[in-house]
């Protein structure tokens, strides 16, 4: 019994030491085959850490397996398979460096040694034989093997196939995030360029189509002034010094202008204007029934109830003094109020201050030009000389508008602010009463009228020049007229010695806004365009023309050689009355244009009587302003 049981002993001593040896022959053949290939191998402190750091991991594998380190991951776990822990935990712990390690040993063998490669394969993998000669009692636990020489030596498209088999087998599938931070270069350089575009337009302005008026009585942006798909009409009268007039426009749901029949409006004009019956109020009232024929013969009469009519009395009226001009605008509110259907309030026929028909005369302009919106860099300056008194008008910068001076007692303000089409305007305008072409006549006469005559009236002239109620010497001099001397006494009109208070003057002691880019683009109207067509140098069926000041002052000096007699021959289009003083006006012109406005003599500028609009002409003048706003706050 007992030598049994020491054979028993040896003979299990002798199994144990047989598979130690094998053990032993099989990792000198790895080792012989790392030794081969050079493959770098695991530093004692990365085995450390992977101790540390799989603990469980590294006790599985030291328990599944005796030899190499690399495992081949495991399928997904089936819920109702059995499945150890530790067999679980195999998957995890397996590093990828080692697996990048194993990969490139048999790849750099294989092309080196091919009989090393077939060596390290066997070493690696156990002999399939044995796999087949497992005992029926192992059949139904799983087992796990260390990778083979082909699994190593997949092909990328293979690995990536079997990748994507063990991701639908764990059934993580991709979230949003996923998606979106794997594509995140393509969607910059989508999403980046709309973004760009999409601050552009949010940063632009926007604005309304049309543009208002100025002053105390700010016209705003008209949103929502008429109403969708209609139409509104507005009736406006020019009393002026010279004559009066009345513009009818009619305007879209977008507050652009339509045409009334062929033209793009009616205007219709009448001699002599309001203040020619400064002693009859009532036949000054009268003066105007004409007018209002004309304006209801284009308003149908359905919407003649919402329709404003407006009449604005400029400096004519203001020369008369309040109280007798008081009287002539009671009467015309009363004829309008018996008369006519059309909408009226009492503070709508009332005499326009300066500044406010000034700023009226620009708005018209800037709008019909498509200037409105824009920088005031790109919008034009305005000059329109009427019969009563000149405006100057144009755009300057913020800065500029902050260094204004404080106006006199009883004056306007020099500066207005304009919202329009969604850009802040800082207007400079000045209204210059007595100085229009008519009224500039009695200055002149009176500037230079010390001998009884005048040197601005042309020989064989005899007589005397009205305007108001003053009476003016106007005798041609005996020699006839003179160009130096004209414009002497027309300098001596302009007051260009009187002191200035200001950084810069115009004429007057007036303020005259700085310059700028705003006035560099000047537009010249009313009685420039009148004489200059009746001159000879502008075209007078043309709505535009390009001239120059010296223009004028070429023009003055033939006119002034010239008898009465001479320039009635010389200029047909002249009105008989205005022959004699073809040569004061001329000449006033110019010396206004370079001596009180400071504009260089050969500045270009655009002499306008009418502005393009659309396919038709529109008249340069202040009542489209005063039309956009009555249309809008109605």
């Amino acid at each position: 019994s007992q030598a049994r049981k020491g054979n028993k002993h040896r003979s299990g001593g002798a199994r144990a030491n047989e598979a130690r040896a094998n053990r032993t022959d099989r990792r000198a053949q790895l080792g012989s085959c790392r030794a081969r290939t050079k493959a770098p191998s695991l530093s004692r402190a990365r085995r450390e850490e992977e101790h540390r750091i799989f603990p469980k991991a590294i006790a599985c594998w030291r328990q599944r397996s005796r030899v190499g380190t690399h495992f081949k991951p495991p399928p997904r776990r089936d819920p109702e398979a059995e499945v150890k822990p530790c067999a679980r935990l195999k998957h995890r712990c397996l590093p990828r460096r080692v697996a990048a390690t194993t990969r490139s040993l048999a790849a750099s063998s294989s092309a080196a040694d091919p009989s090393a490669a077939r060596h390290c394969t066997d070493a690696l993998d156990p002999a399939p034989a044995a796999a087949q000669d497992a005992s029926p009692a192992a059949a139904g636990r799983v087992r796990y093997r260390t990778p083979s020489s082909p699994d190593l030596l997949l092909s990328a498209a293979d690995a990536a196939a079997k990748m994507r088999r063990y991701s639908a087998l764990n059934g993580r599938q991709d979230t949003l995030a996923d998606r979106v931070h794997r594509y995140r270069g393509v969607l910059l350089v989508v999403l980046a360029p709309l973004a760009l575009v999409s601050l552009v337009l949010l940063a632009m302005p926007r604005a309304p189509s049309a543009a208002g008026g100025a002053g105390a009585r700010k016209v705003g942006p008209l949103d929502g002034a008429a109403s969708a798909g209609g139409k509104k009409y507005a009736v406006i009268f020019d009393a002026g010094s010279s004559g009066s007039r009345v513009h009818v426009f009619c305007f879209d749901g977008n507050l652009d202008l339509v045409h009334i029949g062929s033209d793009i409006e009616l205007f219709v004009q009448k001699k002599p204007g309001l203040s020619a019956y400064a002693s009859d109020p009532q036949e000054a009232a009268k003066s105007l029934v004409s007018l209002i024929d004309e304006a209801k013969g284009v308003v149908p009469e359905e919407l003649r109830g919402q329709t404003p009519v407006k009449v604005g009395a400029t400096a004519g009226l203001r020369n008369l003094g309040a109280e007798k001009s008081e009287q002539i605008l009671q009467a015309v509110r009363d004829l309008l109020r018996e008369k006519t259907s059309f909408k009226t309030q009492p503070d709508w026929t009332t005499v326009l201050d300066g500044s406010q028909e000034g700023a009226y005369e620009w708005v018209t302009i800037n709008y019909l030009l498509g200037k409105l919106g824009k920088t005031y860099e790109d919008t034009v300056g305005v000059v329109d000389l009427g019969g009563g008194s000149v405006q100057m008008a144009y755009a300057i910068a913020e800065k500029d508008a902050e260094k204004a001076p404080k106006p006199s007692a009883g004056e306007d303000s020099y500066v207005k602010k304009l919202y329009l089409k969604g850009t802040m305007y800082y207007l400079y305008v000045h209204s210059y009463l007595h100085y229009g072409l008519l009224a500039a006549r009695a200055e002149v006469l009176k500037a230079g009228n010390g001998n009884g005559y005048s040197n601005c009236m042309l020989a064989g002239y005899q007589g005397q020049y009205k305007y108001g109620d003053d009476t003016f010497e106007a005798s041609a001099a005996p020699s006839g007229a003179s160009y130096s001397k004209c414009k002497d006494d027309a300098a001596k009109a302009l007051k260009v010695d009187e002191a200035c208070t200001h950084m810069k003057c115009s004429f007057g002691g007036i303020w005259n806004g700085g310059g700028g880019a705003g006035q560099k683009n000047l537009f010249v109207a009313s009685f420039f365009f009148d004489r200059a067509a009746e001159a000879g140098f502008v075209n007078p069926k043309a709505a535009v023309a390009k001239v120059k000041p010296s223009d004028f002052e070429e023009a003055a000096q033939r006119a002034c050689k010239l008898s009465v007699k001479d320039a009635e021959a010389a200029y047909p289009g002249v009105q008989k009355d205005n022959i004699p003083y073809i040569c004061l006006d001329l000449v006033y012109q110019y010396t206004l244009l370079v001596v009180g406005f400071g504009v260089d003599p050969n500045h270009e500028m655009t002499l306008v009587k009418k502005v393009p609009y659309s396919d038709a002409y529109v008249e340069a003048a202040w009542p489209l302003g005063s039309a956009i706003e009555a249309v809008s706050s109605s």
